[in-house]
């Protein structure tokens, strides 16, 4: 008789403001049983042992909810983690506290710690209180870059039902001007190539169109690097499956986030693809558009 298969929970805690409302979303609409916001007196309850299974759950417990500590959440994780049946994952999700701050005054919302204080108080003095959570949960996402759509790709990636149990790579292309996405697995600069941005007629277009592809290719260092790349990464894609890593997240920068990196993130997608990988591709510096491709077998 086959084993059945542990039921999945996934643990979301993380700072307000930070995206944990987008997370629960996302996992929401992977197929996840969400509840936020539960009181942990109810935790217990929720978790019999004759729950059914025939659904992963996720959990949103933060600084909202009621008799929180993260004494008392670690507590409750150490336990689910002892029965059998059961994979649990605890997530974190953070922002610095300049994007948490701007998220709120944008929104013109109270933080839930700071009611009649500044903002930035409750800012502090949450990220004393979920330090603890932080320090041993098994993903932690840092939204400060971050879009919506960037977030949802994110935990798709991490957590979706029916995606193959291998190492799922993501490929980005981004603008130096705005600072390296902090996701990033491995980065790699590509600024040394040759930048169509000086020829008048290829600057409207991007790295996606063949012009730029083909003015790029003319650089005598654009073949030696993407062999020297393809043949970098080759051999680490296994040791990462061996590590039991699930996600690897690939950045490529050039100074636009338009022409360089766009095309090398398009080739090194494309050259994983044809290796089987599951691999997805955005383009973040092209008017702040995600393009994110499915699997490519």
């Amino acid at each position: 008789m086959t084993e059945a298969a542990p039921r999945r929970f996934v643990l979301v805690t993380g700072m307000s403001g930070a995206g944990l409302s987008t997370t629960l979303k996302a996992l929401e609409d992977l197929g996840y049983e969400v509840l936020d916001n539960l009181p942990l007196s109810f935790f217990d309850l929720l978790l019999r042992e004759n729950e059914s299974r025939d659904r992963p759950l996720a959990i949103g417990i933060d600084s909202r909810t009621r008799d929180f500590t993260a004494d008392a959440l670690l507590v409750r994780l150490k336990k689910l983690r002892s029965r059998a049946g059961v994979a649990v994952q605890l997530v974190c999700v953070d922002a610095d506290n300049d994007a948490i701050l701007r998220r709120f005054t944008e929104t013109r919302r109270r933080h839930p710690l700071a009611l009649d204080r500044p903002i930035m108080d409750g800012i502090y003095n949450e990220r004393v209180i979920l330090e603890p959570l932080k320090a041993v949960a098994d993903v932690v996402i840092d939204t400060s870059d971050l879009s919506i759509h960037d977030l949802r790709r994110i935990v798709a990636g991490r957590f979706g039902l029916d995606r193959r149990p291998d190492l799922g790579v993501f490929v980005t292309s981004f603008s130096y001007r705005k600072g390296l996405p902090r996701d990033a697995d491995m980065v790699f600069d590509v600024r040394f190539l040759r930048n169509p941005h000086w020829d008048i007629e290829l600057r409207p277009f991007t790295g996606q169109d063949p012009r730029v592809a083909t003015y790029i290719e003319a650089d005598p260092e654009c073949a030696p690097f993407m062999e020297r790349l393809t043949g970098f990464l080759g051999p680490l894609l296994p040791r990462y499956r061996m590590e039991g890593k699930s996600y690897l997240t690939i950045a490529f920068g050039c100074t636009g986030g338009k022409h360089r990196s766009v095309y090398v993130a398009e080739r090194l997608a494309a050259w994983l693809g044809v290796q089987g990988v599951e691999v997805g591709l955005s383009h973040r510096g092209l008017d702040g558009t995600v393009e994110v491709a499915g699997a490519k077998t």
